[in-house]
């Protein structure tokens, strides 16, 4: 019974592991060569359009495709221990499973109507597992998933409509004339909306925080290499429209507050997931800024570093979630590494390579993106934006060890603290192995000749300064206990403003929908379950008794209904015959 249970994990992990060892041998084979291979499959041709099938293969797709099958592999295997309480795990491997798949979709996709259908496929398969535990919280934070990515869809539905004009849909046709023309201009306008919104960028942030009522192997898969990264996958491919744009400083502007009201958030953050989500903000953040600045190697190049260790993030997450009882605040935590020193290790290298802790993965690509940074000739807005988020990653890593692995543990017991369960260790090892070694090996790989940044000391130094100066903020602020001094009696208000990240979920959910509410004090005496509970299920089922209850009034066979009704048309068919004579 168990082998049939788990034979799926198995299955799909090898099958997937293959895949991405197939890959990234024939990454090698198209570096080495200079290959790319340009498939198109024409599927219907009407009115000199033709519906294609295509496929891109370059060192692109195929470095990242290799890259989210190697996490998906582990994540599945990791799945088998984390869900092991699970009746229906087949059914939650599938659902993965059909996620990887509609990512590897978009990932090979030069054509703009498949890629709709990977970006719907994330959309539909990310609210199937938000929604995995069947309680009113995940309704919700599925619900708000759902909406905020659909956005998205109607930005690159309006795309297709509009790209019908040109014959075809495969953008690397238009690239070259991107710039001169107004209509690809409004396209490219677009493209970048549809971006924001998979890549949760301000206003659209809040729904990934809540996406964290999902499983924890699914949130490793999620923010790490599927979902929030399609976004940036997408203007990395698109990266030719973004030149000579005002639209483009707007988002530099607006990926530079999301990185900064991140970290601002993830300080005053208690629930452990909800630190690493608002972490992947920040990242994101980062990626899109440097994206608009006219870098996206570079901005490809973190998002596969940022990949590997914000799996292997959430991962000891979930391991210490289930030791702790399911119990996901921090304060309750304390002393984990005496107990689960493996995991604690994990822990502990993950965080160092998101800092940017030298010689590890997120070194190599934050490192030169801050220089880069430094480099260009920006203003001092967004070159404190860089640096203040950079020292504010430092700030709540710092803060998330003190109170992990140095404060006193807060549980009653501590009787289910081991370290023992070696299917979450042995795949938790492979992400860890990756976090040390791709920062290195993807610099020697994607980059055919060095970045040559010359600067003066303090400057080249300036990412040291703010990482000591952030990590040393986390230290004496996880060791001050503010809450119960009385002369510091408005902190709390404060913290509570800042964790709210800037007030975005209210804006997302109440401020969307309160008005519309607010005309009947029926539906306002049901406001807590939202308006998705007021129009859909409740509210069909008020619409329906309401007209049977109409529809009985009118059969119950009443002179003065059919004398009313007969008047009724009489005067409707003397208007009609008075407007058509």
């Amino acid at each position: 019974m168990n082998y049939q249970k788990y034979s799926i994990c198995f299955i799909s992990f090898f099958f997937l592991i293959m895949f991405s060892m197939m890959n990234f041998i024939f990454l090698i084979y198209f570096i080495m060569n200079n290959m790319v291979i340009f498939m198109e499959w024409e599927i219907i041709s009407f009115n000199s359009t033709m519906i294609v099938m295509s496929i891109l293969m370059d060192w692109m797709s195929l470095l990242f495709m290799s890259f989210v099958c190697l996490i998906s592999s582990v994540v599945i295997y990791y799945s088998k221990s984390y869900m092991s309480s699970e009746l229906n795990l087949n059914r939650f491997i599938i659902l993965v499973l059909l996620f990887v798949f509609s990512m590897i979709l978009l990932i090979i996709s030069p054509n703009i109507i498949s890629i709709l259908l990977g970006w719907d496929g994330l959309g539909l398969v990310s609210y199937c597992l938000v929604i995995y535990y069947q309680n009113l919280k995940s309704y919700n934070a599925g619900m708000l998933t759902a909406l905020s990515n659909r956005v998205g869809d109607v930005f690159i539905l309006m795309v297709i409509s509009w790209m019908l004009n040109f014959g075809s849909w495969n953008y690397i046709f238009y690239l070259n004339f991107m710039s001169n023309d107004l209509v690809m201009e409004i396209i490219s306008y677009m493209i970048i909306l549809a971006a924001m919104t998979k890549s949760a960028q301000i206003p659209f942030s809040s729904w990934l925080p809540a996406a964290m009522a999902a499983p924890t192997p699914v949130s490793a898969l999620v923010h790490s290499s599927t979902l929030v990264t399609a976004g940036v996958y997408l203007l990395i491919r698109f990266n030719m429209m973004l030149v000579d744009m005002f639209f483009i400083k707007v988002l530099l502007l607006i990926s530079g507050l999301t990185m900064f009201m991140a970290g601002i958030s993830a300080n005053y953050e208690f629930d452990l997931k909800k630190i690493i989500a608002l972490s992947t903000l920040s990242q994101l953040g980062l990626m899109m800024s440097i994206l608009s600045m006219g870098l996206p190697d570079l901005a490809f190049f973190h998002l596969l570093t940022h990949a590997m260790f914000k799996a292997l993030l959430f991962m000891c997450a979930g391991v210490i979630i289930h030791m702790m009882n399911d119990i996901q605040d921090i304060r309750f935590m304390g002393g984990v590494s005496l107990y689960i020193p493996l995991t604690s290790l994990c822990l502990n290298i993950s965080n160092m390579a998101l800092c940017g802790i030298p010689f590890l993965a997120g070194f190599y690509s934050k490192d030169l993106l801050l220089e880069m940074v430094s480099f260009s000739n920006f203003n001092l807005l967004i070159f404190f934006l860089y640096y203040i988020s950079t020292g504010l990653t430092m700030f709540y890593t710092f803060r998330l060890l003190m109170y992990l692995m140095i404060n006193d543990l807060n549980l009653l017991s501590i009787y289910n603290l081991y370290d023992e369960d070696y299917t979450m260790l042995k795949s938790m090892f492979m992400l860890l192995f990756m976090s040390i070694i791709s920062g290195s090996l993807l610099s020697w790989m994607i980059f055919s000749y060095p970045y040559m940044i010359y600067l003066p000391f303090n400057l080249k130094m300036m990412v040291i300064y703010v990482s000591l100066l952030g990590g040393m903020m986390g230290y004496l602020v996880s060791n001050m206990n503010i809450y119960s001094m009385n002369k510091f009696f408005y902190t709390y208000e404060l913290s509570s403003f800042l964790c709210m990240m800037w007030f975005l979920p209210n804006l997302s959910t109440y401020g969307l929908n309160y008005y519309i509410l607010n005309y009947s004090q029926k539906m306002l005496k049901n406001i807590d379950l939202g308006w998705s509970e007021m129009y859909s299920g409740q509210g069909i089922f008020y619409i329906m008794k309401n007209y049977s209850i109409l529809f009985n009034f009118f059969q119950m066979n009443n002179f003065k209904i059919y004398l009313y009704s007969f008047v009724l048309w009489m005067v409707f068919f003397l208007m009609f015959f008075m407007v058509m004579v």
